[in-house]
């Protein structure tokens, strides 16, 4: 709902009738008015200037935000909605990641990969209690939001093992 879907859209991905989708959406935005607000906000700033920004003060420019198009319109619209989201969430993990390079110079552990808003590193182990919470204090404290951004860390000696 946050990214924007119609209750077509939902009534489709759920496999429910338009009516019983759109009474989920009502419900949702009435709990939680602060959504639907800055969602509006999202689509009169994209409307207004062409652009949304991250978090970071980055510009995600929207190609048809104002096209005639009904369909290409509300394409944009959700972008709009969307971009300054995902948008954000790159900025912090990319400096999590630059904070990080400079953290390990001179250690053990590696960056291995990233993964959308995961860090995958290889840790010797002797290291990994101290580094799963140097790493997680690192990632929590990039940047400074109203609400505490929470870092999960998982460990196991491959990928599966991390997400069970």
């Amino acid at each position: 709902i946050i990214y924007g879907i119609s209750a077509f859209g939902l009534a489709q991905q759920l496999n429910m009738s338009n009516i019983e989708a759109s009474k989920i959406i009502n419900a949702y935005f009435a709990r939680y008015p602060g959504i639907e607000l800055y969602m509006q906000k999202c689509r009169v700033q994209a409307r207004e200037q062409g652009f949304v920004t991250t978090l970071m003060g980055r510009k995600v420019h929207l190609r048809g935000i104002n096209d005639k198009n009904f369909l290409m319109r509300q394409f944009a619209e959700r972008q709009a909605i969307n971009a300054p989201l995902q948008g954000s969430n790159a900025d912090i993990i990319k400096r999590a990641m630059v904070k990080i390079h400079r953290f390990l110079a001179t250690s053990q552990t590696k960056l291995l990969l990233q993964v959308h808003d995961e860090l995958v590193f290889e840790v010797p182990d002797s290291d990994v209690k101290v580094m799963s919470v140097k790493l997680k204090e690192l990632m929590e404290s990039v940047v400074k939001l109203k609400v505490p951004l929470l870092v999960d860390v998982g460990v196991g000696k491959n990928w599966d093992e991390t997400h069970e």
